[in-house]
């Protein structure tokens, strides 16, 4: 028997809900049917376990949970915010019934893959090497300007192609079921400075387990930014919009270091296994950063001769694009106004389809066409990769409609919008939360009184401010740098 989603799920005014195999036939019926690869288990890299097992990755408790384990209540802790829970009106049976829906689209999917999706990934890799090859040709002439704009646009094209449509999703284990030792999850290593192995813990491992969860995702601002109310304030976050703005610049290096857990040797959290890792993947991070910068702005430019330093420019602006672009596309998939953030207590005894419904709620979309998705790495379709991250890229956009429905049927938000108003949208919360709760509110009821108290406040706490964070500076580059050497 099916499970069907229950008519009292929708809202007034929508359209039935629909059941799992009316979805199905939908999803299926948007792509011809190809020669099916032979199908194989999920790697043991890839982000979200199969149906039937407990969730091996996951530390403590929860790793004893089956994730097939049905919902006997509904897993929401209230926050100091008090928003609300936007799957309350979901009864724990309608829960179960959303998340086999959404198993029966992966199953479908995981079945399906064959021929045409190893055909798309080995041609997007070989268009992106050729690019990248012929734009660094090109540029050996990058004294002439239309050599070095021609040559510039195309290598960042092809940094932008290798990290987000390739790398990323390789990682994930996207394309493992393909068997090919090339374009494997277990031996690809991207054309960036976090080495894999480090980032393949930080996101498939972390992130996606803990999507939106205060406390739990560092992924939520980087351990830089605050971006939900329920985040605590601090003074450094009057500097948000600069830091927002810098690690935007220096995306790839900030990421490398972020994935070395530097927050906690800072923030005086380390433990002595902490810093034994630091000692043991910092050299790794340094010496794969020596190996881009020596590669990028030594050999290439070397080998320009007389042209070497329009050479270092173009790598650099190259650099430059790939960075802006990433991190715009990534703080559009989970910064938006309309994403739901949970708190740790939600999660405890989490079912599957309460894991889906975190997924769904804790992301966005940005809209547009098929070039837009390609250059963003399909995570232009957030919600969908965060709900099933081992399934090929290029099929995103055919369960985007079933998941949208079954999402707005059943009186759920599916945030999604173009980049500038989801970039808007991010850089409005940046600034939004770089003050305490309720500081805008005030400011708008009684400017005067406000900006009295706050001239008043900066001014004398200015130096007690900076005496302290300077005495925890040297504190922390006590306890930090002995980890490195």
């Amino acid at each position: 028997m099916t499970a069907t989603i229950d008519p009292k799920i929708h809202r007034s005014g929508s359209a039935p809900p629909l059941g799992d195999d009316a979805l199905a036939t939908k999803l299926t019926a948007r792509r011809p049917a190809s020669p099916a690869s032979p199908a194989s288990p999920l790697s043991v890299e890839s982000s979200v376990p199969d149906v039937a097992a407990p969730r091996a990755h996951v530390p403590g408790a929860l790793a004893a949970r089956a994730v097939s384990a049905p919902t006997v209540r509904r897993h929401w802790a209230p926050k100091p915010s008090g928003e609300a829970d936007p799957a309350a009106h979901l009864t724990p049976e309608q829960i179960d019934a959303f998340g086999a829906v959404l198993d029966r689209i992966r199953e479908e999917v995981l079945a399906s893959r064959g021929a045409d999706d190893a055909a798309y990934i080995r041609r997007v890799i070989d268009i992106q090497r050729k690019l990248e090859a012929g734009s660094r040709i090109i540029l050996l002439f990058s004294g002439n300007p239309v050599a070095w704009l021609v040559g510039t646009a195309g290598l960042s094209l092809a940094k932008i192609l290798e990290n987000m449509e390739i790398g990323h999703n390789v990682m994930h284990g996207q394309w493992d079921w393909m068997k090919d030792p090339r374009i494997h999850s277990r031996s690809w290593e991207w054309d960036n400075t976090t080495p894999s192995r480090l980032w393949k813990h930080s996101h498939n491992e972390l992130h996606h387990t803990y999507t939106n969860v205060l406390g739990r995702d560092n992924d939520l601002g980087f351990g830089i930014l605050r971006v939900d109310p329920d985040q605590s304030w601090e003074p450094s976050h009057l500097l948000q919009p600069l830091f927002n703005a810098l690690n935007a610049v220096f995306f790839q290096y900030t990421i490398a270091l972020y994935d070395l857990d530097l927050y906690k040797h800072f923030g005086g959290d380390a433990t002595d296994e902490d810093r034994e890792r630091l000692r043991r993947d910092g050299g790794e991070v340094v010496r794969k950063i020596a190996r881009h910068v020596f590669r990028d702005y030594v050999v290439h430019p070397a080998l320009s001769g007389p042209n070497w330093f329009t050479t270092v420019t173009a790598n650099a602006v190259a650099d430059l694009a790939r960075n802006l672009w990433t991190n715009a596309v990534i703080i559009c998939g989970h910064f938006p106004e309309g994403v739901d953030t949970f708190a740790k207590e939600s999660i405890e005894g989490e079912s599957r389809g309460e894991w889906y419904l975190r997924q769904g709620l804790g992301s966005a979309n940005i809209s547009g066409g098929p070039l837009l998705h390609v250059m963003t790495g399909n995570l232009s379709h957030q919600i969908e990769h965060h709900m099933f991250p081992d399934l090929p890229s290029n099929r995103y956009a055919d369960v985007a409609p079933a998941v949208r429905e079954l999402m707005t049927v059943n009186g759920l938000h599916y945030a999604s919008g173009p980049m500038p108003k989801q970039l808007a949208s991010v850089w409005f919360k940046v600034f939004r939360y770089s003050v305490p709760n309720g500081t805008w509110e005030q400011l708008r009821d009684d400017p005067r009184g406000v900006l009295t108290r706050g001239a008043g406040a900066v001014t004398g706490g200015a130096r007690s401010v900076a005496k302290g964070a300077a005495r925890a500076l040297v504190t922390r580059l006590r306890r930090a740098v002995p980890a490195l050497v």
